[in-house]
């Protein structure tokens, strides 16, 4: 079945990103001239979905505005000849369909993910963590909608991790099946270096077949009353294989300070109108 439908949550509170994201979402922080979230939105539309479900939150109505349209800002634009802007504009609102669905207590992202079983409906569908930025030959989720094709079951994105970050990222127990392709034998969340299965880490991208959802209803919430995306998968794999994909590209964390702001300078030193500038500075 095509994945035609992605979810993308978005209800935190950024606190890493403190005392900017007061008053704003973090993923509406801009990395050089586009929102975090915007990055996420692109590659699914780049990866053929068609429909996308914002999970937010309270004080989060400013992600639904910058997809929506806005008559007065494109009304100026054309005024002033502004077509570039123009066109820029206008590109945003019609990337996709979106709607939004409110978390209304932080549950962790296997709540978040839950919450859009309704829009979901008995459909495989992208999950998209807006802290990641993925820079790829192919889109990210495109490489794992290719994975799902060849073999029907969920699939998540890895990447190699160091001793250190096996700290930060969920672990898989790898059985490689092919290049770059690994089912999934068992997994622990945040293990540390003593009890990593591997160097093989799971990252912010996701295709899963809708048992996830029953999966996640069964699965306990942690210690800090959070239902784990990981927890739910293990489950999973009682039901059906899941595999892993080593994808083939670059990702950027942007989901904290110095993160953010090394995916700012890569990225700015991809677009010609910035790339001297920034040498220039660094070098300086």
């Amino acid at each position: 079945m095509k994945v035609r439908k992605a979810v993308i949550p978005a209800a935190g509170f950024g606190t890493r990103f403190l005392p900017a994201t007061k008053a704003q979402p973090k993923e509406m922080l801009a990395v050089i001239d586009k929102p975090l979230i915007q990055y996420s939105v692109e590659e699914a539309v780049e990866s053929g979905i068609e429909h996308i479900c914002v999970i937010t939150s309270r004080g989060k109505s400013a992600m639904e505005d910058h997809f929506d349209q806005s008559p007065e800002l494109e009304s100026f634009l054309k005024q002033k000849g502004k077509t570039d802007y123009l066109k820029q504009v206008q590109k945003i609102s019609r990337l996709a369909k979106f709607c939004y669905i409110r978390q209304k207590q932080a549950l962790g992202l296997g709540h978040a993910i839950l919450m859009a079983e309704e829009f979901i409906g008995n459909e495989p569908f992208a999950v998209l963590l807006p802290d990641d930025i993925f820079d790829c030959p192919v889109p990210a989720v495109k490489q794992l909608k290719d994975v799902f094709a060849e073999y029907g079951s969920s699939v998540v994105i890895l990447k190699r991790i160091s001793q250190e970050e096996t700290k930060k990222y969920g672990v898989i127990k790898p059985e490689q099946v092919k290049p770059r392709i690994f089912k999934l034998k068992d997994m622990i969340e945040k293990p540390g270096p003593e009890k990593a299965f591997s160097d093989l880490g799971i990252i912010g991208r996701y295709v899963f077949n809708p048992d996830i959802f029953e999966a996640i209803k069964k699965t306990k919430p942690d210690h800090r009353g959070e239902i784990q995306i990981t927890d739910a998968i293990k489950r999973l794999l009682d039901k059906e294989p899941v595999y892993g994909y080593l994808f083939e590209g670059q990702r950027y964390d942007a989901g904290d300070k110095a993160g953010f702001i090394k995916a700012t300078l890569k990225l700015a030193l991809k677009r010609p109108e910035f790339a001297e500038i920034v040498r220039k500075s660094i070098q300086n």
